[in-house]
């Protein structure tokens, strides 16, 4: 618990004073102001999570958290458990869908078992393992309180260490049969919506396992009762040891001031968790792509993440993040390579004056 406290305490507001200077070589760049949209915002949200105008990623990763998970005894997955550990084999030696699409961004996988049901023997995969897979939720609380707190600290050391190898740019990922349902869990917990607003068919359940999803994520949250004011309690009792590794992901990235990219539904249930954890945290998120999963469009109303991609895409396991890692560079490479007004003789503060005089008279 010490080092969760201790992160949390760490995490302050992004630099307000570097993003309106940033902001300010954005508008002297040759082009009409805003034209460039998205790009000028990840632009400049980036200088302040670093406190630099001047921004250049040396290194990526996604860290994609590992385990599996008791309620798919309630037959509310497709494929069986054994699929998790055939992915810790396939993602370490590329041949998941998260590979590709990384290999394409020049970003490094770092796999973690959190919490696999068996034993992995992987020299790739880091051995983080909690317990092996979580309990059933429909029958008592997937973990303990400790184990969640161990599993979100879990996040925050491979993050950490992570970065203390140079890298400056982290997108979360994850591998888990059942994790969906969990992460439905998680999200109906945290906002008691609808429940067709929640819960999705994960990897193509049929309508009967689909009909029973919903009902094991309703009544696991009545039986349970999570508290939605204590982010730990609802991990503790319906959620996965992946989404509290995730969690500690952007505690970790947030407390460093390094900029992270969530994925899809489970990632971003990850991210709501580290957001109720820590509210300023929303500030070092760069949001990737909106899931096919209905439960994506709640976590955007929620969080104010407004991904810059809609693909229909619903795999996970960070694929979303290693898309927007290349658009994340082509966005601070603006600041860095475009020609500015200098070549009619104006100055920033020339150019600025007559954006805010536009502005003005017309508003956005």
């Amino acid at each position: 618990m010490q080092l969760l406290q201790q992160t949390l305490a760490a995490i302050r507001p992004t630099d307000p004073e570097t993003m309106a200077l940033a902001q300010k070589e954005i508008d002297y760049c040759l082009k009409p102001p805003g034209s460039l949209g998205k790009l000028e915002d990840i632009a400049r949200q980036v200088a302040g999570i670093t406190g630099k105008i001047h921004n250049v990623i040396n290194k990526k990763a996604i860290i994609v958290m590992m385990a599996d998970n008791g309620v798919v005894a309630e037959g509310v997955a497709m494929y069986p458990q054994d699929i998790t550990r055939i992915g810790a084999d396939f993602v370490t030696s590329g041949r998941m869908g998260v590979n590709f699409l990384a290999s394409y961004a020049g970003a490094d996988i770092i796999a973690v078992d959190i919490g696999i049901q068996v034993d992995v023997d992987l020299p790739k995969v880091l051995n983080r393992k909690i317990r092996r897979g979580t309990a059933n939720f429909l029958k008592e609380p997937a973990m303990t309180r400790e184990e969640a707190i161990r599993a979100v600290e879990t996040g925050i050391e491979v993050t950490t260490t992570a970065i203390e190898q140079g890298y400056d740019l982290i997108g979360t990922g994850e591998i888990g049969i059942g994790n969906t349902t969990a992460s439905s869990a998680v999200l109906y917990a945290f906002t008691g919506a609808p429940i067709d607003r929640v819960v999705g068919r994960g990897a193509g359940l049929t309508d009967e396992a689909f009909a029973r999803k919903k009902e094991v994520v309703q009544e696991a949250v009545r039986l349970h009762r999570p508290d939605p004011d204590d982010p730990l309690d609802v991990l503790t009792k319906v959620g996965s040891l992946d989404i509290a590794g995730m969690t500690g992901t952007y505690l970790a990235c947030a407390a460093r001031k390094v900029p992270v990219v969530t994925d899809g539904l489970i990632s971003n249930v990850a991210a709501l968790a580290a957001i109720r954890l820590q509210p300023e945290a929303v500030q070092y998120m760069i949001p990737s792509h909106i899931s096919f999963e209905p439960g994506a469009k709640l976590l955007k109303e929620i969080t104010g993440l407004e991904p810059m991609l809609d693909m229909n895409m619903r795999l996970g396991e960070g694929t979303g993040c290693a898309l927007a890692f290349s658009i994340i560079e082509a966005s601070l490479r603006m600041i860095e390579e475009m020609g500015t007004f200098a070549v009619i003789g104006k100055t920033r503060d020339e150019i600025g004056d007559h954006i805010m005089a536009y502005r003005g008279k017309f508003p956005r």
